[in-house]
């Protein structure tokens, strides 16, 4: 049969086949060949002795989160104790790069101050200027428009609020949380393993928070391509293989020197090739 695999703890995959799951495990063929199934992979398994049989071609996968097939990414993004501007532009570069929808969605604004607000919102307005769709948690109607046939992942910083969006969503996840650390910065890891839950005609991936992500097999003329507003201006570019850094004639340096290109998007991409 063909099903997909929703879920993964310790060596049982939990296969979804025409509404009913199946808990299977992989033959070690894939071990010798050094396959390791994903969340969201298509595969054949065997119904009657619960085996694995083979994992279809996949049409993208993550690192980290470990998940494959993704039709969009929600970057959830939280606000306080600070906003993490470092990690959100890595996350929207490797999503890009692996050829997945990201979406932002902001939390806990409802702690700011209106200085600390009116800051958030020139970068809110400034990601959805440049092409991104920028939400926030409390738009709950029109996030959960987002999921229908469509499969979601979402990820961002351990306590950025993950699972507690996906609770609001649906209460009856009841998945766990965890605060967020004041001392620290960031929270406990309250999700243990990525399993894809059905949601609104779709299915939706709450995955392990982290705090630090890796550019795996990305070159840095990958990183450059993927910050989509540098895609504007290239071509005027004296050079076609500019890479924004020391060159003398550089107009994403001047786009950035005029403020249509963010500063901190720059920044960090700098800091990314480096």
């Amino acid at each position: 049969m063909q099903g997909r695999i929703v879920k993964i703890i310790s060596n049982d995959y939990t296969v979804l086949s025409d509404g009913k799951e199946y808990i299977c495990k992989s033959r070690g063929l894939f071990r010798n060949k050094k396959i390791k199934p994903l969340v969201g992979d298509l595969v054949i398994f065997d119904s009657d002795n619960k085996y694995i049989l083979e994992i279809l071609s996949r049409r993208n996968s993550l690192v980290r989160p470990a998940v494959s097939n993704i039709d969009q990414a929600i970057i959830v993004t939280n606000v306080k104790p600070s906003f993490d501007t470092n990690l959100l532009d890595k996350l929207l570069c490797v999503i890009e790069y692996n050829n997945v929808l990201p979406i932002i969605c902001f939390t806990k604004l409802d702690l700011l101050n209106k200085e600390e607000l009116d800051e958030i919102n020139l970068y809110i307005n400034y990601y959805k200027k440049i092409g991104y769709k920028v939400l926030i948690n409390t738009e709950l109607d029109e996030i959960k428009t987002l999921f229908k046939d469509k499969i979601t992942v979402l990820t961002g910083q351990t306590g950025a609020g993950k699972s507690t969006l996906i609770n609001k969503l649906n209460p009856d996840f009841s998945l766990a949380t965890g605060e967020i650390s004041i001392a620290l910065g960031r929270g406990r890891h309250t999700t243990r393993h990525v399993e894809l839950h059905k949601l609104f005609g779709g299915l939706v991936a709450d995955t392990p928070g982290f705090s630090s992500l890796d550019f795996d097999g990305m070159s840095k003329a990958d990183i450059r391509d993927n910050f989509i507003e540098f895609n504007r201006y290239r071509e005027l570019c004296k050079f076609s293989d500019c890479m924004h850094q020391n060159e003398q004639i550089c107009e994403i340096k001047n786009k950035v020197n005029d403020g249509e290109i963010l500063k901190s998007r720059y920044d960090n991409y700098i800091n990314f090739i480096k």
